[in-house]
């Protein structure tokens, strides 16, 4: 292949010759030839020819454009929550179902019982008229003070360390009497021994022996 330069832009146009006769050998070794023709005229060709020099082509300082890749950041793997618990006995003890409960103060102790026994990290919750009574914790026993009179409801819960129920007994009623002190005492008059001992007879309130004639004798 031959090229004859006769256009005034011969300068600029042996440039891009130059780079396409390196295109199209298809290697970055490929051999360009120039010489004069007859005519005077600047020949290039990438074929050897009587006369002609070989032309020193520097190499290209184009280089490839790196390939970006995306690479996904592999997410934590979500902790699943074990299997649950499974206790065989969950009751409660005191107070009995349906039990009248007579307090002044509206006082009483709920205690339960668990088979197994509580487990690490697990928890009672006790539950008065459906709402959670208080904060979950591993005693047994649960004090309530100033219950209103009436009846009310009862559950106890057993709650894993995510706050998962594990059990829950049924519900079951007591009945709250909240008896005065008169009351009580008229249920069940004071003895000379009760005075002191029992609140509704105070040492106070106990009759003074009668002074009489044979007193003194």
């Amino acid at each position: 292949m031959s090229v004859n330069l006769e256009s005034p832009l011969r300068t600029l146009l042996v440039k891009g010759l130059l780079v396409c006769l390196l295109l199209i050998s298809g290697s970055a070794s490929a051999e360009v030839y120039s010489y004069v023709d007859a005519q005077g005229n600047r020949v290039f060709t990438d074929r050897p020819h009587s006369g002609a020099k070989r032309v020193e082509i520097l190499p290209s300082n184009s280089m490839n454009q790196p390939t970006t890749k995306t690479v996904a950041k592999a997410k934590p793997p979500i902790a699943k929550p074990g299997p649950l618990f499974h206790y065989d006995l969950l009751r409660i003890l005191v107070p009995e179902p349906d039990a009248t409960i007579r307090n002044i103060a509206g006082d009483l102790i709920v205690s339960i019982n668990s088979d197994p026994v509580l487990q690490n990290a697990h928890s009672y919750r006790l539950l008065l008229d459906g709402k959670p009574f208080g904060e979950p914790g591993r005693s047994p026993v649960f004090p309530l003070t100033n219950i209103d009179r009436g009846t009310h409801q009862l559950a106890v819960e057993i709650l894993d360390e995510s706050g998962r129920m594990l059990e829950r007994t049924p519900t079951q009623d007591f009945h709250m009497l909240r008896i005065s002190l008169a009351q009580k005492r008229l249920a069940q008059p004071c003895t000379e021994e009760d005075y002191g001992v029992r609140p509704e007879c105070p040492l106070a309130d106990k009759p003074k022996d009668p002074i009489g004639i044979f007193h003194f004798f």
